[in-house]
């Protein structure tokens, strides 16, 4: 018997890689064998679908005909090589959406979201689709009515349809989903469908969680029939036209984790026996209706909510203590209500998971309640206008989460402990205290150095006195400073540049003196184009004012401003102010403002508000401010102003009101006509009308010049004569 020898270790490991790729080579050919490729019926179809694009996101790079459509971008196949999924949302698609998806047989789920494909949908083939589970095209740019599908027997496997945010209008389909008996979810939020909205879902869907309806224009009553979804979670229906009372039936639904029909026109009263069904509810949005009554003591009931929406109503009573019983709730929300009393009746200390809080006019009177502080998780307190009184209690510096405070509005003295509480709070974003602290002096204590992250203070309508002090400058994040109708006087402070993002300043209607605060024009944001704003509310906390802008609000709520009118300023407006180039409004009336109207306001480009009003400016309106293609408002009345009013532009679009009290104007607005009925700015002159003067000039010359050397040789014919 030969023995047997072991080769070297070398040529070993070589023989056995060789063996191993071969066996890996035909392993890889035996599955593509065994698994094939999509066929080419599925490649057709689907290349019909980009055929309808004008713009494919570079699909086409992908989807070569050649190739197996398996690996295609966006295409899932099973095991058995059907096409699955068609998953192609944000790819920068536009164009038609083609019928022929729906004839892949085995597509369970199609997902063209975020897109701007446009058109109608193939709502008949897409929806009846014998495969399809989830079919989403939400956020897109889709259009026209969607119809009622003709009548089916046979029971569609549809389990999720999306086609929020698109501009579909016309009545919705109430019919339809008689064969959709797998329907779990259905969002048509953020369109225009008009009419009654269907409540039979749940008829044919016995799992039917979720319904969005929100933000379209439906109307009539709220459906009874959704009461019957036994299994429905979610039911979101806001920013629509529904009116009456919610339906009794609706309460039967209780299951309802979420039951939102906030800006609507519903009205009646909330039901205590009624809401304790919903034993399950975790947000319940009711806000900016026209519901009234009390908030009924059932509410306390509701173990699992969270979140408590009932403003912008006419509800009206006392809060309940019982709400002290929510433990788990994290928003409460009665803004805009009649509701009084007493806060203090709330045990807040128990509500420990709090983070809002927004009690925003209202009829609460007394102090704050001491219970809140326990709210150590609080980022947004607002109690403005209603009846609170007193002093800040030292315990307030516990909510050392909070972001957003909001007072406003109440009879709170002692604004120098007041801010001495407040500035220790590292979070603070927004401090609104107007309206209290009535006379009092406005605090110039340096060692007020906190407010760290302050980035809007509001202390207007308190008829404070003092100067601006020079702490306010050390606030190096603050963008808006409102100190408006106060009996502040004094000067603006030199280092109010150092606010180097500020955006927003309203001094107006206080005693302020001295010339224009140049040093406005060295504020890196006022010069900025760059209009990049962040918003520094807390979300849901929208900011209003009593004082500061009311009558510019229509301009947008991160509008670029300097308002110091209705102060004492004087002398000459700086040719400076036009660096302030990121400025929306500019309000320099009611000064004692003279000298002529820089030219340089031209430069402020995005200018929509100009009022120069009641000061003592005298000159022409300089004609280059036409430049200003955006200027809405524009007043330059109860000056000296004299000489034609500039033509074209946005001139064209004031009337006499924005020139009254110039005498020495004129304009075809104004019942003083110039003698050319047509001004035309000396800077627009050809240089053949300058020609034209300047000869007309000389000749005038000459003649005068040839008259009078003819009057002294008359004269001196007329003495040799006499003598």
């Amino acid at each position: 018997m030969r023995p047997f020898h072991f080769p070297s270790s070398r040529s070993s490991s070589s023989k056995l890689l060789t063996d191993l790729l071969g066996f890996a080579l035909v392993l890889v050919l035996c599955v593509a064998c065994s698994i094939g490729s999509c066929t080419d019926q599925e490649k057709s179809f689907l290349l019909q679908f980009l055929a309808g694009l004008s713009e494919d996101g570079g699909l086409a790079m992908s989807w070569q005909n050649d190739t197996d459509c398996c690996t295609w971008e966006g295409i899932t196949c099973s095991t058995d090589m059907m096409i699955t999924d068609v998953l192609l949302a944000s790819k920068g698609l536009e164009g038609h959406i083609s019928p022929s998806l729906a004839n892949l047989p085995g597509l369970l789920r199609l997902n063209l979201s975020h897109n701007s494909l446009s058109g109608e949908l193939p709502w008949e083939d897409l929806v009846l689709s014998s495969s399809i589970i989830i079919l989403d095209v939400s956020f897109n740019r889709l259009s026209g009515d969607l119809q009622e599908l003709p009548a089916q027997t046979t029971i569609r496997p549809l389990q999720v349809l999306n086609i929020s945010t698109n501009l579909f209008t016309g009545q919705f389909p109430s019919t339809t989903w008689k064969v959709m008996n797998n329907l779990v979810a259905l969002n048509a939020s953020n369109n225009s469908f008009t009419g009654q909205a269907p409540g039979s879902f749940c008829i044919s869907a016995p799992s039917f969680a979720e319904l969005d309806l929100s933000f379209n224009k439906f109307g009539g009553g709220v459906p009874p029939d959704l009461g019957n979804c036994s299994m429905l979670r979610v039911l979101k229906a806001g920013h629509n036209n529904f009116n009456g009372a919610l339906p009794d039936e609706l309460f039967n639904a209780s299951s309802l984790e979420y039951l939102s029909f906030q800006n609507n026109g519903l009205n009646g009263v909330l039901n205590g026996a009624n809401i304790i069904k919903l034993s399950k509810l975790s947000v319940l949005n009711l806000e900016n209706n026209m519901f009234s009554g009390k908030i009924p003591k059932s509410i306390g009931q509701l173990k699992r909510l969270e979140e408590l929406h009932l403003g912008g109503n006419n509800m009206y009573g006392e809060l309940p203590s019982t709400l002290g019983n929510c433990t788990n709730l994290k928003i409460i929300d009665l803004k805009v209500n009649n509701i009084s009393g007493d806060l203090g009746k709330i045990n807040f200390s128990s509500l420990s998971n709090l983070k809002v809080i927004d009690l925003l006019t209202n009829n609460f009177n007394g102090t704050i309640p001491e219970s809140i502080y326990a709210c150590t998780n609080l980022i947004a307190l607002r109690l403005s206008r209603n009846n609170f009184h007193g002093i800040f209690s030292p315990r307030m510096n516990r909510l050392m989460s909070l972001s957003f405070l909001s007072v406003g509005g109440n009879a709170f003295t002692n604004i120098t402990n007041a801010l001495h509480i407040v500035k220790r709070f590292r979070n603070l974003t927004t401090l609104l205290l107007g309206g209290n602290f009535k006379h009092e002096a406005l605090p110039g204590d340096e060692t007020l150095d906190g407010f760290e992250n302050l980035q809007h203070l509001e202390i207007s309508g308190s008829s404070l006195h003092g100067n601006i002090p020079l702490w306010l400058s050390k606030l190096s994040n603050l963008k808006k400073l409102e100190l408006c109708y106060n009996q502040l006087s004094g000067s603006v402070p030199t280092r109010i540049n150092s606010l180097s993002f500020l955006y927003y300043l309203d001094i107006s209607n206080n005693r302020l003196t001295g010339e224009f605060p140049t040093k406005l024009t060295q504020i890196p944001m006022l010069k900025s184009d760059r209009r990049t704003y962040q918003d520094e509310r807390v979300p849901g906390m929208t900011i209003y004012s009593s004082f500061s802008f009311f009558k510019y609000r229509q301009y947008g709520a991160f509008f670029t401003a300097i308002n110091i009118s209705k102060n004492g300023f004087t002398g000459v407006i700086p040719p400076e102010i036009g660096q302030m180039k990121a400025l929306d409004i500019l309000d320099l009336s009611f000064n004692s403002f003279s000298g002529e109207i820089p030219p340089a306001i031209c430069n402020l480009s995005n200018l929509e508000v100009l009022d120069l009003s009641n000061n003592n400016l005298a000159g022409p309106i300089p004609s280059e401010l036409n430049k200003l293609h955006f200027l809405s408002a524009f007043s330059v009345s109860n000056n000296d102003l004299e000489g034609p009013i500039p033509t074209g532009g946005q001139f064209d679009t004031f009337g006499n009101s924005s020139f009254n009290g110039n005498p020495k104007l004129c304009g075809p607005m104004l019942s003083h006509h110039c003698i050319s009925q047509k001004a035309v700015p000396v800077s627009t002159l050809s240089t053949n009308q300058s020609s034209d003067k300047f000869i007309f000039g000389i000749t005038v010359g000459l003649f005068f010049a040839l008259g009078v050397l003819l009057d002294q040789i008359v004269l001196s014919r007329l003495r040799f004569l006499q003598f």
